[in-house]
């Protein structure tokens, strides 16, 4: 069983997670009415991912034998200024996540838990992969601009890494 304090620790990453998702998906959707098919397929796939990390926080807790608990989820922004924003907000929101697995670590350190460290290493490594992706993005409108076609050539782009695929010729 883990501690009480680990517990509730770790059923506060559920409702993290959870509202991992649902950003994605409000952000998903925003970009669909913007005409970015590419960006709103990326952050639709990366809402369902967000689920998934959820679901296995949820699933451990219970293996643990403690009570999974879905707390209440703040509802996300629904307007965002521009692509180029909305990715930059997306990616303070992975840098915040990444901070959160880092106190259950330590968190797990002080307790002396080692097999729910063993378990959050898979989210530290997610992490960093989680934003370097999101840099990577950011990248690409720096590089590209959105001025004239630059958006749109932005919005292949990351549809072609939703899909995981090379990003399509100029």
């Amino acid at each position: 069983m883990l501690s009480k304090k680990l517990a509730d620790a770790l059923n506060k990453q559920i409702g993290i997670e959870f509202y991992s998702s649902n950003l994605y998906l409000q952000m998903s959707a925003w970009a669909d009415q913007q005409g970015l098919e590419g960006c709103a397929s990326f952050l639709r796939a990366h809402a369902a991912e967000e689920m998934t990390h959820m679901a296995r926080v949820f699933d451990y807790i219970l293996e643990a034998g403690n009570l999974a608990e879905v707390g209440p989820i703040d509802g996300p922004p629904t307007n965002f200024d521009s692509a180029g924003k909305l990715f930059a907000q997306a990616y303070e929101h992975e840098k915040e996540v990444t901070a959160a697995i880092g106190n259950l670590v330590e968190l797990c350190m002080e307790e002396k838990d080692f097999t729910t460290l063993n378990f959050l290493q898979w989210f530290v490594s997610e992490q960093r992969e989680e934003e370097a992706l999101y840099r990577t993005i950011l990248d690409k409108f720096e590089l590209i601009g959105t001025d004239g076609h630059g958006l749109f050539f932005i919005d292949r782009e990351i549809g072609a890494l939703r899909a995981g695929e090379a990003p399509p010729a100029a």
